[in-house]
């Protein structure tokens, strides 16, 4: 069968197109990507600014990540309200069904924030940005689609996302699979059958984990291919009432505002303790606490220390394969999955929220592969042979092997600079930008929850809020002090990739090879993608290059 290997209009397995693109588009504002942060910019802008705006989007509808995704299982693992916008015209009519909803949930919400806010007359679904650059003559961006068209805009926002670049190791006999196979961000919307089939499973990030725990239900075995645990938390579902969501709108103000003063953006924070503070016993008790609540408290609300401190981290990952290694009966299986030996510090990969992943792994049909031990050697027409000779056979393939994330997505649009150079090779030997929204040789472009912002270790929704404000207030204010040109300076980002790469070494993350780091892509630099001071901190170095008129900026 066909792979799907990436979101454009030509590729051969895409569906029917509807190109409405005016052959001479012009507009003040061009945003790329119609998911949380291309429509709270459109909101914003146009409907508080008064700017014309348009958005492109490669997909059929809004929704961006939860337009792509459908995958068995597919769900967000941040809790609501706190995974929402905070516009209370949006909120205060929407009611959720769980505590962390589904992919067809998140789809309905954002048909309730098209009914609220009517983003849709202003986008263009089906278009795919495939170059840009700026013309210096006329202060203006001239942006050409994947059909051949062309619009103009003064200013041009990416908001494209971080995982917009699907990624395909380069396995020898890929596509001489004849049975189901998909990357699990190209899942079919009609879903795939696995009802008494061989479901191979390969990666064992979030995705990895949804898709298994979901697909192993009704298969009849599921083959996860591992690489490196992934050291997961519970979930801790639940259903909600209509009546508990309403109770709580009265707070849902405040909630919103103290979400910003956290520092991954979400209702809680670190713990004011480091771990050596509390007694064993002390220790276990807070633990368990975090543990019993569910979510990511057991890594966000946890002591202050933990991914700073190796013998501190080695405290929460002890306490992890405990809790974790007691549900696995199977000692081979228990060993792979939860070793005791940690893998990595505990938290700088990013753990899964599952419900009963280890139980369905567990299961006697189904089986986890170490590829560590015995890689993925190739693929046949029936399966997959690894490293020591064995074929296994399977009925359905599911590649949960991840994305060029952060860095992938812009570098692929044809984005140039004023010198005619390809982001793409200015990226080459590593990550340039300042303040994670604006690059040198980009004037007037703007781009959020990508590289170097606060984007993986936050909450998307507060991240979007707090770099989307910024954007709208920054070009408010080049349009109130008539300011035609801004282009950060080689300096503002020499210092601020300096910044970025000095706060990831005061902690345990440069230590894990992770996508964090870009070490998940081969070939690519080794180098901290995210800003890892918090957002507090992050908002306030932002707000002050707006105080300091634009300090870090050339201005015309």
């Amino acid at each position: 069968m066909h792979l799907r290997t990436d979101i454009g209009a030509t590729n051969s397995s895409t569906t029917g197109t509807t190109h409405n693109v005016p052959e001479d588009l012009e507009t003040d504002v061009l945003i790329v990507g119609a998911g949380f942060g291309g429509v709270y910019l459109c909101h914003k802008l146009r409907d508080e600014l008064g700017f014309k705006c348009k958005i492109f989007e490669a997909g059929k509808e809004l929704g961006g990540i939860w337009h792509w995704n459908c995958y068995p299982g597919a769900r967000v693992d941040t809790q609501v309200p706190i995974y929402e916008y905070s516009l209370e015209k949006v909120w205060k009519d929407w009611y959720w069904e769980e505590k962390y909803p589904g992919h067809a949930e998140l789809r309905r919400y954002f048909d309730h924030v098209e009914k609220q806010l009517d983003i849709k007359k202003d986008t263009y679904f089906d278009t795919r940005v495939v170059a840009a650059s700026f013309d210096t003559e006329s202060a203006k961006w001239i942006v050409k689609t994947e059909d051949g068209r062309t619009a103009k805009a003064k200013y041009l926002i990416n908001a494209i996302g971080f995982a917009a670049k699907r990624h395909f190791p380069d396995w020898k006999g890929l596509d001489t699979f004849e049975g189901i196979m998909h990357h699990s961000s190209f899942w079919p919307e009609s879903d795939v059958d696995v009802k008494g089939k061989r479901v191979a499973v390969i990666g064992t990030g979030s995705t990895g984990i949804q898709i298994a725990q979901e697909t192993a239900k009704t298969a009849g075995s599921v083959t996860v291919f591992q690489r490196t645990p992934n050291l997961c938390l519970p979930m801790r579902q639940r259903k909600l009432t209509r009546e508990e969501q309403e109770e709580a709108k009265k707070d849902y103000a405040e909630l919103y505002r103290k979400r910003m003063t956290t520092f991954a953006g979400f209702s809680y924070d670190f713990s004011e303790k480091n771990t050596f503070d509390d007694s064993p016993e002390e220790r276990e008790k807070f633990y368990q606490e975090l543990w019993d609540e569910g979510g990511f408290k057991y890594w966000l609300a946890t002591y202050k220390d933990m991914l700073f401190d190796k013998e501190a981290n080695q405290q929460a990952y002890d306490f992890w394969a405990k809790q974790t290694r007691k549900r696995i009966q199977d000692p081979r299986k228990r060993d792979i999955l939860a070793p005791l030996k940690a893998p990595h510090a505990w938290g700088t990969k990013r753990p899964s929220l599952e419900q009963n992943y280890y139980e369905m792994m567990d299961k006697p049909e189904n089986d986890v592969v170490d590829v560590n031990e015995t890689p993925i050697a190739e693929f046949t027409k029936t399966g997959i042979v690894t490293s020591d000779g064995k074929l296994r056979e399977f009925d359905v393939i599911a590649l949960a092997t991840g994305f060029d994330s952060l860095t992938g997505g812009m570098k692929n649009m044809g984005l140039k600079d004023i010198h005619g150079v390809d982001l793409n090779e200015k990226w080459k030997m590593g990550t340039w930008s300042f303040l994670g929204m604006t690059c040198n040789g980009y004037p007037n472009m703007f781009f959020l929850y990508g590289a170097q912002g606060p984007t993986a270790f936050s909450n998307g929704p507060s991240c979007v809020e707090c770099q989307g404000d910024w954007i709208v207030d920054a070009i408010a204010k080049l349009r109130k002090d008539d300011i035609k040109y801004l282009e950060a300076t080689k300096e503002a980002e020499e210092e601020w990739r300096r910044k970025v790469t000095e706060l990831s070494d005061k902690t345990l993350f440069p230590g894990t090879s992770s996508w964090y780091m870009g070490a998940n892509v081969p070939g690519k630099p080794r180098e901290q993608l995210n800003y890892a001071g918090g957002l507090p901190l992050y908002e306030k170095e932002c707000r002050e290059q707006l105080s300091n008129n634009f300090a870090g900026f050339i201005k015309a």
